[in-house]
């Protein structure tokens, strides 16, 4: 098996980084793995090549913050916990605040070149204004040669509307600068058809064509009690990455020998190929940028017009309602008798107007709502199937 493969060619690439690059052990920032993390940058844009640096760490900064304070401090018991994990959210939402401005200070101290902050919610990706806001500003800054520095927006973020995980915001990120390549720095090789941690013999695949189910099941759980993220997420972006035709690159961050061979255009870890036929940026935004805030189940002849024609769904073959969604908001479809949805779109309806309409045919809808509503309840354009 060889030891690596051809990176593809890029330009524009996104570079995340885990927590446990940039506070080994979790108790404070370091320039351990940093420092070639920084020079590997430095080279890429010395080459004329765009880095958006997608950072964790800010929690880590915050806890090393309030620790040296000492016992006094109003958060020493948080900052002393075991790991940021067993905090509260509101006390993980402060030491985010706290050391946010820590870990951009730390990247701006070893990248030569103007540095910006920018901080995502979950929300600014759901709506599409936000998005193309943000794909705005981005743009401007790396236009203006800046680099910008993104982490999700934890000091305001609860629970429902975040996306939980670096791996998977990189990865968004990725598809909204439109980037040639996402390479995620971990604490591991790329991804092993067994655990290493376990199993010795255990080998490096260097190159994956395709995500599929056979794939994630070689992920286990999370590896390190300091970051959220595990090879399951990492599989999660880069299954998002490659399905907008973004290669995307599993390596480990840790190794210097690993990020200079990255500069040679080389891939010592795992190279995840795009899709040959990416989904366009509509779609890929509704499948996975869009909360699901209710289902429909639809009977089998609505199924067969959705995934076999392509055709809108229609209150004639909606069998029954789930949830207290709102005009506007996405929804799952599914067929009567499944779990798992084969669609999503964006409802013409209320959750409570839809119970009213649901079996009846278009023509009596008028009559049942008391005005002229839309004829769908998904127009074809605003549903992807899944």
């Amino acid at each position: 098996m060889s030891d690596s493969v051809a990176l593809p060619q890029w330009k524009r690439a996104v570079l995340k980084v885990g927590s446990n690059l940039i506070a080994p052990g979790g108790e404070r920032l370091s320039t351990r793995h940093l420092l070639s993390i920084a020079r590997f940058i430095a080279e890429a844009r010395a080459q004329g090549r765009e880095i958006v640096l997608v950072s964790s760490g800010a929690v880590a900064a915050g806890r090393a913050v309030l620790g040296a304070l000492g016992g006094g401090a109003p958060l020493a018991g948080v900052a002393a916990a075991r790991s940021a994990s067993t905090a509260s959210m509101p006390a993980r939402q402060a030491l985010a605040a706290i050391g946010q401005p820590r870990m951009v200070e730390a990247w701006a101290r070893l990248l030569d070149g103007p540095c910006a902050q920018v901080l995502l919610a979950f929300d600014d990706l759901q709506n599409r204004r936000r998005f193309v806001n943000a794909k705005n500003t981005l743009r401007e800054l790396l236009h203006a040669g800046v680099l910008p520095i993104i982490n999700e927006n934890d000091s305001v973020a609860v629970d429902e509307l975040r996306l939980g995980d670096n791996d998977n915001l990189a990865a968004h990120v990725a598809v909204l600068v439109e980037a040639d390549l996402l390479l995620i720095l971990s604490d591991i090789d790329g991804l092993f058809d067994a655990d290493p941690r376990a199993v010795p013999g255990a080998q490096r695949i260097p190159r994956v064509a395709a995500i599929d189910e056979a794939v994630f099941a070689l992920a286990g759980g999370a590896g390190s009690s300091v970051g959220t993220g595990g090879m399951r997420t990492k599989l999660e972006a880069a299954a998002k990455a490659t399905a907008r035709g973004i290669p995307t690159v599993i390596v480990h961050g840790g190794k210097a020998a690993a990020l200079e061979a990255l500069g040679r255009g080389e891939c010592p870890g795992t190279l995840f190929e795009a899709a040959t036929t990416p989904a366009s940026a509509k779609d890929h935004w509704m499948r996975h940028a869009l909360a699901s805030q209710g289902q429909v189940r639809v009977d089998t002849g609505a199924l067969r017009a959705l995934k076999e024609r392509g055709a809108s769904l229609l209150p004639a073959g909606v069998r029954s309602v789930e949830g207290a969604f709102k005009a506007g908001d996405a929804i799952e479809v599914l067929a009567e008798g499944e779990a798992r949805a084969f669609a999503k779109g964006i409802a013409q309806y209320d959750a409570s107007e839809l119970r009213r309409i649901l079996g009846r045919p278009s023509a009596e809808l008028p009559a049942l709502l008391g005005y002229e509503g839309p004829e769908t309840v998904i127009h074809r354009d605003d549903l992807v199937l899944l």
